[in-house]
């Protein structure tokens, strides 16, 4: 059984696709065909039983930390009932992440991230101190060549993106925020609250702007485009109003004292004071050409900071697949999913192979087949399957004998996987079911 460190286990292909090719390879008679379906659609439905539990527990346990609830709460649990609550949330959330082929991704490969400059040219801050809980999946590494503009020419970049991203983000309680002497009714979300969210195609540099507390400025090379012109423009216009104005202040001492103010630059007389209303008109005139380009300048800032917001709302409103509640459901559905095709996938290999395989050898022969039929290349993960079918035990017939309590598979001697027969395997599944809602 080789090992890789350049594979994931994920399969990124949907059940209904992977059990029609499994009927069609050629490897099952007719009737066994129809019979493997059956089989597929039992296990399928038992499965979606047994994850339904999952998200009934996650579900209970989010609603304290829950940012838009829909429903009123009846008994307010107490600090101790919540933090209970919460470590039983983390533990459920993340073995259904395990269970559904994800990667967790540490705060300092994050950090290493941030590092890279993203495409968005904003210059960002996120304080990891804020959070009480971070829970940062991954399924899903490619390699992407996009095409960028850079001034007058463009430039290909390549870029390394998740596919597929889980976010689970408590803030902590808003005491926190106090004692920093922070407006808790400017944040952007809720102290004590924890909110989750699921990306697609995200690159790698973006990770950041999908953390809610994150604070955005303009870099210094954008400050630098809109300062330098607007200082070079205004110099002029400054050069031009100084004398009038120096004569301004000058009449205004002369009409104060009622004599010449001593001083050469603001020395004004009553002739000039006779000739004040046209230099007034000619300094508001000049007055309004400074202020219409001071507003000019601070229309291409507020211009520039809305693009800028433009561009972070892209990034998470069309990658964004669900949110909160949503998201909990969208990941039990996943790891619904995964772990069906895995448990598929083992029991067609076993059933159409001509011998008795041991695990290293039926995960070998899983990811040979996934890379001949698809391309694909897998690290596929025996050990959670094989376990599954070992577990599933029930009672089948067999030439007019009840045989009770027997597993899809078991391990002989020699560590080799033996599989029921397809007709007693259903046997079993139907056994199963049928005994599902009275366990």
């Amino acid at each position: 059984m080789a090992v890789y460190d350049d594979r994931e286990a994920y399969i990124p292909y949907r059940r209904s696709d992977l059990i029609d090719l499994c009927i069609s390879d050629g490897r099952l008679s007719i009737d066994q065909q129809t019979t493997f379906r059956e089989f597929c659609d039992i296990l399928s439905a038992y499965y979606h039983f047994q994850f339904h539990s999952y998200l009934e527990t996650i579900k209970y346990n989010f609603e304290p930390f829950n940012p838009d609830p829909v429903t009123k709460v009846v008994h307010q649990p107490n600090p101790e009932e919540v933090q209970q609550m919460e470590a039983e949330l983390i533990v459920a959330v993340t073995e259904v992440l395990e269970r559904a082929n994800y990667i967790p991704l540490t705060q300092e490969f994050l950090q290493r991230a941030f590092k890279v400059k993203s495409l968005i040219d904003l210059k960002t801050d996120i304080d990891f101190n804020e959070f009480e809980q971070i829970v940062f999946y991954y399924r899903g590494d490619i390699t992407q060549t996009i095409k960028t503009k850079r001034w007058f020419w463009h430039k290909e970049v390549e870029l390394d993106i998740l596919k597929q991203i889980f976010v689970f983000l408590r803030f902590k309680d808003a005491t926190y925020f106090e004692e920093k002497d922070v407006d808790i009714s400017k944040l952007k979300f809720i102290p004590g609250k924890a909110y989750v969210y699921y990306y697609q195609n995200v690159p790698k540099p973006d990770l950041e702007f999908l953390f809610p507390n994150i604070k955005t400025s303009m870099t210094w090379k954008d400050r630098l485009l809109l300062g330098v012109p607007a200082i070079g423009a205004a110099i002029p216009l400054l050069l031009k109003v100084a004398p009038q104005m120096l004569l301004i202040i000058g009449v205004i001492g002369f009409l104060t004292l009622g004599r010449p103010v001593d001083i050469a630059a603001l020395r004004a007389d009553a002739d000039t004071v006779k000739d004040l209303a046209p230099l007034l008109l000619a300094v508001l005139s000049l007055l309004i050409t400074l202020g219409g380009f001071s507003f000019q300048q601070y229309a291409k800032y507020q211009n520039k900071k809305i693009k800028f917001q433009k561009d972070v709302t892209d990034t998470l409103f069309f990658r964004n697949i669900a949110s909160n509640t949503s998201a909990l459901s969208t990941l039990i559905d996943f790891a619904e999913e995964e772990e069906t095709k895995e448990i598929l996938l083992v029991y067609y290999h076993l059933l159409t192979s001509d011998r008795p395989l041991t695990p290293e050898e039926l995960d070998d022969q899983v990811e040979e087949w996934m890379d001949e039929k698809f391309g694909t290349k897998i690290d596929f993960d025996i050990q959670g399957p094989l376990n599954n079918l070992a577990n599933i035990r029930g009672d089948f017939t067999q030439a007019d004998h009840l045989v009770e309590d027997q597993p899809l598979l078991s391990l002989d001697e020699q560590n080799r996987c033996r599989l029921l027969p397809l007709e007693q395997s259903k046997q079993v599944i139907d056994y199963v079911w049928d005994n599902a809602f009275g366990n």
